[in-house]
Formats: C-alpha cells, structure tokens, sequence
C-alpha cells in the first residue's frame, strides 16, 4: 500500500516534527483540563507553573510545552509568508527548500545543537512540492494558485497577531529559555 503524506511531506522525515507538536498541544491541553476554571487562559498557566514549580520554572509541564509549540507555530508561519510572498528558487520554482530554510533560520536553528542543524538540512530535501502543499492545504481540491495564496494571507493575518501575543508573554515573564536542544 502506498503511504500517503501530509502537508509536511514524507511520512518517515517529518513524523517526529508533526509528534513533537502534538505531543507539546497534548500536554497544555492535560494542564488545563485539570482544571479549566484554574487555567482559563494560557497565562494563567503559566502563572500558576511559576508559582508552583519555583526555580524548576519554566523548564517544566505545559510551560515548557508551550514554548516549544510557539517556536514550531513560528516555523510554520514563516515557511507559509516566504511561500505568500512569493519567495523562491527561482531556477526550482516548486521546491520549498528556500522557504524552509528561512523558517529554520528564524524559527528554529538557535535552539538547535549542531546534530539537530544538520539533521533538518538534510531534510529539506524531503519536502514537497509547493503545488502538493498548496493541494494539502486545500484538502485535495484542485484550487489556482492565487485563491490559496489568499487564504494563506488571511490565515497568517488571523494566526499570526495571536502567535506574537504568546511570544510577548514569554518576554514580559521571563519564561524564555535559549538552551539548545
């Protein structure tokens, strides 16, 4: 049977990524089931973390989640405004490999050792063609290139606002770690 992939390309390459961020959504998701009066908002979890993990904070529970899903969110966003913007290689238009690499670098690299660095260059290679992540995002329908590029711009003015609020909160708690994993 032949294995299908997702929007992130090969099954195999990008498995753990898609985990990792599942895995850190699991975990926030756990902490404020536990008591959701508790932990409306993703502040107050960090609030409460902070108060009751004292100097382990913030490298602990649904803290320490969170700033691993924000920095895969931003990746994300990145790699979808490059593609928006229309930023390419423009001797292999269809490949995505500049537009990873600018999210890597912004997003990601500095909270990588050198393994990890070398690990996602590699994989770049892996990734789709941006006609089969654009047909991903559409769910398999057959849409122009413009009309997703246009729900990706909409999406990113959504998402994007929301994503920088959580990055603002880190800063103004001091939650940010720069340890390389």
């Amino acid at each position: 049977l032949p294995v299908s992939t997702d929007c992130l390309g090969t099954p195999i390459v990008y498995s753990p990524v898609k985990a990792d961020l599942t895995g850190n959504i699991k975990k926030i998701r756990a902490v404020y089931d536990s008591n959701p009066a508790k932990f409306k908002t993703l502040q107050n979890i960090l609030e409460v973390e902070k108060e009751m993990h004292g100097s382990a904070w913030p490298k602990t529970g649904a803290t320490l989640a969170l700033m691993w899903l924000k920095r895969g969110l931003k990746f994300m966003l990145v790699l979808l405004q490059s593609i928006s913007d229309g930023e390419r290689d423009e001797e292999h238009p269809n490949l995505i490999r500049v537009n990873a690499m600018k999210a890597y670098e912004i997003a990601l690299k500095k909270y990588h050792g050198w393994m990890l660095q070398k690990l996602f260059t590699g994989s770049v290679y892996a990734l789709p063609y941006k006609s089969d992540l654009l047909k991903a995002l559409e769910k398999g329908k057959e849409v122009k290139e413009e009309e997703s590029i246009e729900k990706i711009h909409q999406f990113l003015s959504r998402v994007t606002p929301i994503l920088d609020a959580i990055y603002e909160m880190y800063t103004k708690m001091n939650a940010e770690l720069s340890y390389k994993a």
